[in-house]
């Protein structure tokens, strides 16, 4: 690796250069520029074929004798991992800082995250996976036996957004079920998804376990794809469609976690102070570039003028800037390309008649990448921020009538992957958010409270995606089903000279008594 800036990787709190030479690339460099700090500017080797190829043959190996290992030793690598990341939780912020230039609080919740998600799967792996016995067509004669088999080599394509978690944490799932892992970080964010292989690797796990490539997505990716026995992508709906074509075309498993245009509904018994202070985190944590992130809020007629003055009120006090420490609340944008995607929303709101209430510019004066969290109202079909996701710390408000227009607004998007629901009432607002078409629903909270907890499956309807990480699903997904199954004494068959008429009465009239026995 080499530096093309003074400031080379100095500031970065691990070895940048030992954890650049843990890739599997040796092809020609590419530009890494931090979103943090713009003078921090590393040039970075990127996969060739011949890099993968070495890599994925290494990782089949591990994999084999990783399996064949007694499920207490890979439990014990994801607990060691865990206290491992609570110890290097300082440095793993500053990288998630450097990289994507997110707030301090925001770093520390991917990374909790991460530590839960690797206690989760350690403890509930062995209930989760155990062997089971099933049953049998014919009671007492036949005999089934359940085991969950590794896939083998399980491919990650990862988003900049969240680069730690969730997006090592759907490798800690498939380590712990015997899998090997084969990684391919963003572009702009390659340096911490290092130091987390890194930290597993001082935990015990195998070197050849989880190589980790790079390059650009739309080379590297479909490369990796060919390569794997499962895929695990987090990105846009458009990108996802591509993955999970080439994906069926192998006839291999994957699964999506897309876009979002996620809703939040005030109802008319919710406190507006609270409403409002919820769907500030909800709306501008980490800048708005959060997959589960509100972009749209609905708000029951009755309440709207004061929900909208307090949510204004307090959207006016977030505390933007960067730092390495919890004095701002929000970061900024991850690259220009972001921030001039979230601008031209908002200029064509705005020519179309929508108002801004507050935020609605960029912010030089706190570095190149700040644009002001954005409140708009009056937003209409025809503007691109009413349907599109947008990715930034924009939202439009809505006043609906009711409850009924309410959730019908809410699932008038292509999208459905988490939404908000804000009431007095929880049992009010959980028969509210089962009205609500998307993977995930948090009644008096933004997210946290499905993100958070890592037994809830999380994952997408409709155009947001396919399959669940986190719970049971999340761990399920790395293995196969296999049945093995025993006869004694009588064949399944006509046998001892009975007719085939006669073996086929007497296995319909054994289905009546099992039936009326309430036998499954």
């Amino acid at each position: 690796m080499s530096t093309v800036s003074s400031v080379a990787t100095d500031p970065l709190p691990w070895d940048g250069r030992r954890l650049a030479s843990q890739l599997a690339a040796t092809g020609p460099t590419r530009t890494w520029r931090s979103a943090y700090d713009e003078d921090l500017v590393v040039e970075l080797p990127t996969t060739t074929p011949a890099d993968l190829a070495g890599a994925v043959a290494r990782a089949r190996s591990a994999q084999v004798d990783w399996a064949a290992r007694p499920l207490a030793d890979r439990e014990r690598v994801l607990l060691a991992l865990h206290d491992a990341v609570l110890d290097h939780r300082e440095d793993l912020a500053d990288l998630l800082q450097y990289e994507g230039g997110k707030a301090r609080l925001t770093a520390m919740e991917e990374i909790l995250h991460l530590a839960m998600t690797a206690r989760y799967y350690a403890r509930v792996a062995r209930q989760v996976l155990h062997d089971r016995r099933g049953r049998g067509m014919v009671p007492l004669l036949t005999r089934i036996d359940e085991r969950h088999v590794p896939l083998g080599l399980v491919g990650i394509i990862a988003p900049w957004n969240y680069p730690l978690s969730p997006t090592v944490a759907d490798g800690l799932a498939a380590l712990v079920a015997g899998n090997a892992v084969i990684l391919k970080p963003d572009l702009q964010t390659p340096y911490v998804a290092l130091a987390a292989v890194d930290l597993l690797r001082q935990a015990g796990l195998p070197a050849d376990l989880w190589p980790v490539v790079y390059g650009p997505g739309d080379r590297v990716g479909p490369e990796l794809i060919e390569a794997v026995d499962y895929l695990c992508f987090t990105g846009s709906t458009a990108t996802g469609r591509v993955v999970a074509q080439q994906c069926a075309g192998r006839l291999i498993g994957c699964s999506l976690e897309l876009g979002g245009k996620n809703p939040l509904l005030v109802l008319d018994d919710a406190d507006a102070e609270v409403a409002a202070a919820g769907a500030v985190r909800a709306a501008f944590g980490n800048a708005g570039q959060l997959c589960v992130s509100t972009e749209r809020i609905f708000v029951a007629d009755t309440l709207h003028d004061a929900f909208a003055g307090a949510f204004v009120a307090k959207t006016r006090t977030l505390r933007l800037g960067r730092s390495l420490d919890y004095e701002h609340e929000m970061g900024s944008l991850v690259s220009t390309e972001q921030l001039e995607r979230v601008e031209a929303q908002v200029a064509d709101a705005r020519a179309k008649g929508a108002q801004v209430l507050t935020g609605g510019r960029r912010r030089p004066d706190l570095g190149p990448l700040f644009y002001e969290p954005t409140v708009l109202t009056g937003v209409t079909p025809e503007m691109d921020c009413y349907a599109g996701e947008t990715f930034g710390p924009v939202v439009s408000l809505y006043r609906v009538a009711d409850d009924a227009e309410a959730i019908a607004r809410a699932n008038d998007s292509d999208y459905g992957l988490n939404a908000s629901v804000w009431t007095g009432d929880p049992v009010r607002g959980r028969r509210v958010a089962r009205q609500v078409r998307c993977g995930t629903v948090n009644v008096n909270e933004a997210y946290g409270a499905t993100f958070g907890s890592i037994d809830a499956p999380m994952g997408g309807m409709k155009s947001s995606g396919l399959g669940r990480r986190q719970g049971p699903e999340g761990l399920l997904r790395f293995v196969e089903s296999q049945a093995i199954g025993t006869q004694s004494l009588l064949p399944l068959a006509p046998a001892f000279g009975l007719s085939p008429q006669t073996f086929v009465s007497g296995l319909t009239g054994a289905l009546r008594v099992l039936k009326a026995l309430g036998r499954a």
